[in-house]
This record gives structure tokens, sequence and C-alpha cells, in this order.
């Protein structure tokens, strides 16, 4: 967090949040009252202050004020650097946690350190080879067909940063829960966080 969002949640300390005016996309954009924000400043800003509470909310410290984030899906984005290595939408890089995802309309998704994402499309191309099953063998289009499907006994794997995380398949809805996020904070979670 930059300090100068510490100095100003120090002298404002009960400035209260904002709901509904920040959202991340699908594919790590953020949006401002519904407008793409293209300049870089910004979105650099937005992403060295960005975290969750101990509720899931994910927010947007804007010096003394808070401003909770809508996910349309998860409240990290994962991209594919050049070296091969795995970037959250914010540019830091990440190392897998325990365990990837593939949902029912399959999307990929990899647990991290910083908390579940999801990997962008641009990035699947690189992703989906990194998928074996348990043999070693490569995974292909009919084994994710069959995962997705939920119509298999023969596991996947996802192989990254020299781990092997099991695949398992998760219906959408349930991602936000399984993974312990709220995808749109309200005022009223307030009552219900403390």
């Amino acid at each position: 967090m930059d300090e100068s969002v510490r100095k100003a949640m120090a002298k404002w300390p009960n400035v209260p949040a904002l709901y509904g005016w920040l959202r991340l996309d699908a594919t790590g954009r953020w949006y401002l009252k519904g407008e793409v924000i293209t300049h870089r400043g910004l979105i650099d800003f937005i992403g060295r202050n960005y975290q969750a509470d101990g509720h899931g909310r994910w927010y947007f410290q804007n010096g003394p004020q808070r401003g909770y984030v809508t996910l349309d899906y998860t409240p990290w984005i994962l991209h594919v650097d050049s070296d091969g290595a795995l970037r959250t939408h914010t540019g830091a890089r990440v190392g897998p946690g325990a365990s990837a995802a593939i949902d029912d309309q399959g999307n990929l998704l990899i647990a991290t350190e910083r908390g579940v994402g999801l990997v962008d499309p641009d990035a699947l191309p690189v992703v989906i080879e990194w998928l074996v099953h348990g043999d070693g063998r490569c995974a292909d289009e009919e084994a994710l067909a069959a995962v997705m499907a939920g119509d298999t006994d023969d596991p996947l794997f996802l192989e990254v940063d020299d781990r092997r995380l099991p695949v398992e398949r998760i219906p959408r809805a349930e991602i936000p829960d399984r993974f312990g996020f709220i995808s749109t904070p309200r005022p009223e979670d307030e009552d219900d966080a403390g």
C-alpha cells in the first residue's frame, strides 16, 4: 500500500466506503462507473492499493476511502509473461498454491499464494500445455472436455513451477464460496463483517 494512502487513512479514519463504482473484468481491466480505465498511472495506483479484507471482500484503498470492487469472475486475473511465469493483472509474479480447477464453462483457475486467479484467455494456449494426465501424458481436448463434463476417472494435473497441482471440476456458481471471496460486496455486508 502506498505511504500516501496510509497517511490519509490515519488523518481521516472514518470515511464511508464506496460500492458499485469499481469493477474488475475477466481479462484484468478496471472499470470506474462503467467506463474502462486506460490511464496507466491510475491502473498502477489501483493495483498497488488493491487487497482483501478478512471477509473476502476485495477493495481499492484510495486515500482514506475504501472502494469495494465488483468482480466479474475472480479477484486475480492471471497472465503468463515472456519467461513463462504467472503474473497477476497488477503485474505481481505469483506461484501456484495447492490446486487448479476447470469450471463448467471451460475456464481454468489456479490457486496462488495471493488467492485464486482466472487464467486470462490470451494465456490459455500456454497454460493448456501444462495440463497432463497422472502418467505424464499431455492432456488433449478430449480429456479437457471429459473433466469439464465431470465424466472421467482419469484425473488431470497442472504442472507449473516444478509443482503438480490436481485439477478439479467446479461449477462456476460455487467458485466464490470455494475460494472465499465475495463477487459483489454490498453496504449491508458491513453489518455481517463487523
